[in-house]
Formats: C-alpha cells, sequence, structure tokens
C-alpha cells in the first residue's frame, strides 16, 4: 500500500518552532533595546542637569567674587556663610539643583580677595537608608 499524501508534517513543525523562536529572539531584543534607550537618556538629563548646574555655580562664583558682600541670595540659589576657625577665613557654600534629588554641593573659602575651592561635587538630596528587609546570614 502507498502513502497518499505529501510527507511535509516535521518539516512544517521545524518551519514554526525556527519562527516562533525568531519571533521571541526579536522580541527581547527590542525590549533590551528599549530599556537602553531609557537608561542612556536619563543618563544623557543628568549630565546635561549637571552641566546646567555647573554653569550657574560659576556664574555665582563670578558674583560673589566681584560684590564687596555677600548677599543671601545670587541668581535665586541660596549663600550660606560661616567662619572657618582653622584657616581664619570665611566659607560660603551652596547649592545648584542638577535634578529632583541630586544636586551641586560648591563650598568655599574666601581669603584676600581670593578663593580656595574646598568642595565642588554631586550631591544626593536624598538620605541613602539600606534595605534591611532581607534577613542575611552571618555566618553565626
Amino acid at each position: 500500500m502507498g502513502k497518499s499524501g505529501i510527507g511535509v508534517g516535521s518539516a512544517s513543525i521545524v518551519l514554526v518552532f525556527a519562527v516562533l523562536c525568531l519571533t521571541i529572539f526579536s522580541l527581547i531584543t527590542f525590549v533590551v533595546a528599549s530599556n537602553d534607550k531609557n537608561l542612556v537618556d536619563a543618563k544623557a538629563e543628568l549630565v546635561k542637569g549637571y552641566y546646567s548646574a555647573d554653569t550657574l555655580a560659576e556664574l555665582i562664583l563670578s558674583d560673589i567674587l566681584a560684590s564687596d558682600n555677600i548677599p543671601k541670595t545670587i541668581r535665586g540659589v541660596d549663600i550660606n556663610t560661616g567662619h572657618n576657625e582653622q584657616f581664619n577665613a570665611e566659607t560660603i557654600y551652596y547649592f545648584c539643583d542638577i535634578s529632583d534629588n541630586k544636586a551641586l554641593y560648591v563650598s568655599l573659602l574666601l581669603q584676600n580677595n581670593s578663593f580656595d575651592i574646598l568642595s565642588w561635587r554631586m550631591y544626593d538630596k536624598e538620605a541613602w537608608e539600606s534595605d534591611e528587609s532581607i534577613i542575611v546570614w552571618t555566618g553565626d
């Protein structure tokens, strides 16, 4: 007795499986690329915010050096002053916003119409809290 019909069942199954695998791999690639784009966009906004804050901090510094007395606010930024006992000089510090949770912290030491930068760094506005919800084995 002869076979009736064409014997393409196994080839069709392999073809369907290959198309399914390619579809799944393409979806995974799309999701990874989308996540990478979001991460790069967030990093670009942070860098853009940092350089904007850095420019503002430089402008504030030039305004401070140009004025005889230090105002409480320059360009919308609160200027804080204090006295440094170690150097017997005036200390000025201020924060320029970078993003919602980061700021540029600038601390200056003024002596005889010159200045020294004590600190010029990115600062987290929110306090970091460790996650204590997971019980970790300590070896005891």
